[in-house]
């Protein structure tokens, strides 16, 4: 398509909603959300890229080819699954570490190993469905 309107308001709306994918991602265990569903968003924001300004300009603004995303994601969600494995609990214990936890009863940061599968399931999906929808329109 060849409308300034529908490409500017485009460039918006794709920072929207990559920005509110990654919200959707990082309260995911807690409340509803997660790694699935910010993946759906966050691709949802380059499908209407690629509606708009076409499938190349698309992958430029990518700047990585999707199925390297969820190749990557893939073994980021296998590195989340197996650390428990690696302290000798069951797979896919959740595991935590507080960063910059102090010794007067502050915990610091937390962060786990759930964050880190919910991550990589972010990049599967959001891979996964730009390979498809990317080879969809490139045969239009």
């Amino acid at each position: 398509m060849n409308s300034v309107i529908l490409t500017a308001g485009t460039r918006v709306l794709v920072a929207l909603l990559v920005l509110f994918s990654v919200f959707m991602l990082l309260r995911g265990h807690n409340e509803p959300g997660g790694g699935f569903i910010g993946g759906l968003i966050g691709a949802t924001g380059f499908v209407i890229y690629a509606i708009a300004c076409g499938t190349d300009a698309a992958r430029a603004a990518l700047r990585a080819a999707p199925e390297t995303v969820a190749a990557a994601g893939l073994g980021i969600a296998i590195l989340g699954a197996l650390m428990a494995a690696i302290t000798g609990q069951p797979f896919f214990t959740g595991q935590w570490l507080f960063l910059g936890a102090g010794e007067d009863g502050d915990k610091g940061l937390p962060l786990s190993s759930v964050l880190v599968f919910d991550v990589g399931v972010y990049l599967v999906v959001f891979g996964a469905i730009l390979t498809l929808v990317f080879a969809l329109e490139e045969e239009i």
